[in-house]
């Protein structure tokens, strides 16, 4: 990648009238105004280079430039004339702080990763922080992104960083081809608030703009670098609540799971007694689904019974009645606020446990 922008910084130089190029630290050419000569290996010691910072060999000056710590290159510039020297000696600035600029973000992106993975030396992430000089006592909020249809030939990184271009607050970690997080500072409580919108937003423009459909998944709120890990769980666990009881939804917030998050961490043998404990008479799956589209219904509509009857365009005594139904084949009257509970978490939970089923296999 930087490769590529060090050769995009020399197409946009104008009036070359000297062959000008950089070589990486095995003397390998990466960038250079006659693209004929990207990929041959100069016959040049970038040690050499390097180490007395300049040299003159074979009709060609050399200037080092670069970061110590990281990435080293150096430039080149037919001649071996005060002209030459100049030119490289000019170049070196601009090309050094793009180096460096890149180093960082990448640094911080790749320091970041293995916070989230919990890959790092117990003391290090300390260490880290003050050298890649990150904010520690700032919210932050994980938003995990995972593609399910096909990425394009650009990545998904670069299509985000139009979305979040302040690279200052906002750190795009790539995990693999499908996921991506966005580590994305909250200045203020507004901020949380607007989480819901801007995952929506990212997931239209991704759908709209690049035909990619995406799911997005909203972690808690970290108030110091450290807590990222606990949000980026919390992230994937929104996803994962969301495959099982919502695949219809585009964002999961973790703060907004409600009883399904809590279901979704039971034993899957809690869970077996309790659908055995509830429905004595039959299963929940013997209920045909005339009968579970109207319980649905009624749910949606606050167990309002005229409402519902209205939504589905039924006489009321005819709601009523198969609510009665409902209540001879289980012994839940669906009226009664907490057997409607009972009944709910029952729905949600055999939903979880058939997700489960499928997970497992």
């Amino acid at each position: 990648m930087i490769n590529k922008m060090l050769q995009d910084m020399i197409n946009n130089m104008c009036n070359l009238h000297k062959t000008i190029g950089i070589i990486d630290n095995t003397s390998v050419v990466v960038a250079c105004s006659d693209s004929s000569e990207i990929g041959k290996i100069r016959d040049v010691s970038f040690v050499s280079i390097s180490s007395n910072n300049f040299l003159v060999k074979n009709g060609f000056t050399y200037k080092y430039f670069g970061d110590k710590t990281s990435d080293e290159f150096a430039f080149f510039c037919l001649g071996e004339d005060e002209e030459a020297l100049s030119c490289v000696n000019m170049l070196s600035v601009p090309f050094t702080q793009v180096v460096r600029d890149y180093t960082t973000k990448h640094s911080k992106s790749l320091f970041m990763k293995n916070l989230l993975f919990d890959n790092l030396l117990p003391g290090e992430s300390v260490f880290k922080i003050r050298e890649l000089k990150i904010k520690d006592n700032v919210s932050r909020v994980c938003l995990l992104l995972h593609s399910i249809s096909k990425v394009p030939e650009k990545n998904l990184v670069n299509l985000l960083r139009g979305l979040f271009p302040d690279e200052t607050k906002d750190i795009i970690v790539e995990l693999n081809e499908t996921d991506i997080v966005v580590i994305k500072e909250i200045t203020e409580k507004r901020d949380e608030s607007q989480l819901g919108k801007l995952a929506s937003s990212i997931v239209n423009v991704m759908s709209s703009e690049y035909y990619i459909q995406c799911v997005v998944g909203v972690g808690s709120i970290a108030k110091n670098v450290s807590d990222l890990i606990n949000s980026f769980r919390c992230a994937q666990v929104a996803i994962e609540v969301r495959n099982v009881f919502d695949s219809e939804q585009s964002i999961a917030l973790y703060n907004q799971l409600g009883i399904a998050r809590l279901i979704y961490q039971l034993p899957v043998t809690l869970c077996k007694i309790f659908l055995e404990e509830v429905f004595k008479k039959c299963t929940i799956d013997s209920i045909d689904n005339d009968l579970m589209f109207t319980v649905n219904k009624f749910f949606e509509n606050s167990l309002n019974i005229s409402e519902t009857a209205r939504k589905l365009f039924v006489h009321r005594n005819t709601l009523v009645y198969r609510i009665e139904k409902i209540k001879k084949l289980t012994g839940l009257d669906l009226r009664n606020f907490e057997d409607a509970i009972v009944f709910k978490v029952s729905l949600m939970v055999n939903k979880y446990l058939k997700g489960s089923s499928i997970k497992n296999d």
